[in-house]
């Protein structure tokens, strides 16, 4: 009878309760700069008339408003929710369990050995009552006394001795704990134990199977531009590697999913701003009421950077010395030195505030590891932008350049293949080998590759073929490398939809994945500036980067194979050509002097004269002729009583507005060159300036 009520009592809930768990798969990610849309699909079997389904497993920072479900054919949805169930208890994995069973062992172990102790410490206790015991109750001859005597003193040493030696095994063992417990801490980094689920309720007219398919937007994810600039030598062609750092930390791995890179960003406030009336009225002379127009969203927060050093610097290149540098919101911050140079650790936070008297202050999200900031209002007036770098070592390069390609056309303008126009001399008996993303390919034809799948072509010839692959070489080489991801633009972002899927853990560890390698015609030149720094670097200057969609992030220079160095890579600051240095050259040398001239001292009237006169010598201690970019400067007037004359350039090419000197000079083996300037500054004879 009992049995019987309880059947009753479930009866409705096994009747009219048909919620069933299912299971999904993430097919596809689109990574955007801050966040990212998950695709997923799941199959289920619907009845006829209402029911309910609940996806489980997935993330806990799903944006709600943003679900979407799609595959419906004809059945309604009648309501939809989203909540985290934290009563999910995750299995802990055989790496845990191994590193648990170890804590647990090593664990007993110090309990063995503090038993011990306990033992040994009883054993003290016991050799000294019973010392005090006898000393009452017997007397002992001189003899007596010294063997008891010596027995108690050696007992007492071996059972201290054996204390101490324990101590120090349980300090060890303790030691080891930690350790495996650390080791412990990063392998359960990664999932959260609660897990998001979406409940659906559907209305359908007749049974149905559903290919649903899920999307959503997740934050605690993103990409980061980085690059990998290339330089084989002097002359070669630059090699420009275009990367994607990408982060998630969404609770839910990404395994072997289809990965879109955006330029979007879906943070941003995207609605469009209403321009009202402007009234004009008397107002409290200290209470600015001017409002700043929002800046344009520019640069993206980089969560991997835990360092930041950069130079502030005036609208004239000029270091800014004790500029504030600081991270928004907190008391951490630093100043720059004589130089403008700062350094500043960065574990919390998003933004740096950089301040200094006389100047706007700027807010900059923390992009990079190096941020170099320039305190001006009119940022566009930058014609280019030098990046730094260090070379260290010196590597052979093997690899010549393709002459030319040129593409053979089918009917009706299809592409049927390439033509490498230059390999024909190499043999006229053999078929050059073939090597396509670093792997020989045998019986290759030309066609069997789509122009629109091909990134670039080199040739190889004679030793730096056979160098590489022996005898198979010894007919050429074509190197062919294939695009890793192919473009997409939108109307208000580009897509690089990358080819290869990829797995990314959820614990916000970078994952590089490369978007693209181009190959750059460059110029290279040699390139001071002495009156900002007294050494000469070599530079590289390339153009038609902007068809690559570049985006302000770090870059790695590498300089005939050695690492040079870590610099930013700032599009927004650069309007033709891009210029990276390549490092610093010991082996030129430049000097800049004033001319000792005593009319500096003169005065007319209430006025001041002083008559500047610099030489910059240039002396190229290399074994080959260079070509060198000299560049100095003459100050501009800001004030009508200050008069900039007799400005006497002689060989420069002068840039009146901007009050720049350029040379292009060309230098023989061990030549010297010297080149010189002029000008005159009168302003009141009380008053200061700095020159």
């Amino acid at each position: 009878m009992k049995n019987l009520f309880f059947f009753f009592a479930l009866y409705p809930f096994l009747v009219f309760s048909n919620d069933e768990k299912l299971s999904s798969k993430i097919k596809e990610v689109t990574v955007y700069l801050s966040g990212a849309s998950i695709t997923r699909t799941a199959e289920c079997n619907l009845t006829s008339g209402a029911s309910e389904i609940t996806l489980t497993g997935l993330s806990t920072k799903i944006d709600e408003s943003s679900i979407q479900i799609s595959g419906l054919q004809t059945v309604s949805i009648l309501s939809m929710s989203y909540d985290i169930n934290y009563l999910i208890i995750e299995e802990n994995s055989s790496q845990s369990l191994l590193l648990q069973k170890s804590i647990d062992a090593k664990e007993s172990q110090i309990a063995l050995l503090k038993n011990r102790i306990s033992g040994l410490e009883e054993e003290e206790q016991v050799i000294y009552t019973n010392r005090t015991i006898s000393n009452r109750l017997q007397s002992f001859d001189l003899e007596k006394i010294k063997k008891v005597s010596t027995y108690y003193r050696e007992r007492i040493t071996e059972i201290k001795n054996e204390i101490f030696k324990t101590n120090q095994k349980i300090n060890k063992i303790n030691h080891d704990i930690r350790t495996i417990k650390k080791q412990m801490a990063e392998t359960n980094n990664a999932p959260e134990k609660e897990q998001g689920e979406i409940k659906i309720k559907f209305d359908a007219p007749i049974a149905s199977k559903l290919n649903l398919t899920i999307s959503y937007q997740v934050q605690d994810a993103g990409w980061i531009p980085n690059y990998d600039i290339k330089s084989k030598d002097i002359n070669e062609p630059l090699t420009l590697c275009y990367k994607a750092h990408v982060y998630q930390k969404t609770g839910n791995d990404w395994n072997d999913v289809n990965i879109t890179l955006s330029t979007g960003n879906p943070t941003v406030n995207v609605a469009k701003p209403n321009l009202g009336v402007k009234y004009l009225n008397f107002t409290n002379g200290y209470l600015n009421t001017n409002v700043r127009a929002s800046k344009k969203k520019r640069y993206v927060y980089n969560p991997s950077v835990k360092q930041v050093t950069g130079t502030v610097v005036d609208e004239s290149g000029g270091p800014l010395p004790g500029a504030n540098v600081v991270v928004k919101g907190t008391s951490n911050g630093t100043q720059t030195d004589f130089d403008g140079h700062f350094s500043l650790d960065v574990q919390n936070g998003q933004e740096l505030v950089i301040s200094y008297i006389g100047y706007s202050s700027e807010e900059l999200p923390i992009y990079s590891s190096v941020m170099n900031v320039r305190l001006d209002e009119d940022m566009a007036s930058l014609d280019e932008v030098v990046i730094a770098g260090y070379a260290t070592k010196k590597h052979r390069s093997i690899i010549g350049a393709v002459s030319s390609i040129g593409v053979q056309r089918g009917l009706a303008g299809s592409t049927s293949g390439i033509r490498t126009r230059g390999i024909t001399t190499l043999r006229d008996d053999s078929r050059p080998l073939y090597v396509i993303d670093g792997v020989p390919v045998d019986g290759f034809e030309d066609g069997d590759l789509d122009m629109d799948e091909i990134q670039s072509v080199e040739v190889l010839k004679e030793n730096n073929a056979t160098v590489l692959y022996g005898s198979r070489g010894a007919n050429g080489i074509i190197v062919i490398t294939t695009k890793k991801s192919s473009t997409q633009d939108d109307v208000t972002n580009t897509k690089f939809v990358i080819k290869i899927p990829y797995s990314i853990v959820s614990d916000g560890d970078i994952t590089a994945i490369e978007i693209n390698t181009f190959k750059l015609d460059a110029k290279y030149e040699y390139f001071a500036a002495p009156i900002v720094n007294e050494n000469v670097f070599l530079t590289t200057i390339f153009n038609d980067w902007e068809q690559y969609n570049l985006l302000p992030g770090e870059a790695s220079i590498y300089f005939k194979g050695s690492y040079a160095g870590k610099t930013t890579i700032d599009p927004y600051t650069t309007k033709k050509e891009m210029t990276v240095s390549l490092g610093i050259d010991p082996n030129i040398t430049v000097t800049r002097k004033q001319n000792k001239n005593f009319k500096s001292k003169s005065f007319t009237r209430s006025n001041r004269l002083l008559n500047r006169t610099y030489d910059l010598e240039v002396k190229n201690n290399k074994a080959i002729t260079i070509d060198l970019k000299l560049m100095d400067r003459i100050p501009i007037s800001q004030n009508k009583d200050i008069k900039v004359d007799d400005i006497e350039t002689n060989s420069a090419e002068y840039d009146s507005k901007k009050g720049l000197l350029t040379w292009k000079l060309n230098l023989s083996p061990q030549e010297t060159k010297t080149e010189s300037f002029s000008f005159q500054v009168k302003y009141p004879k009380y008053k200061r300036i700095s020159i």
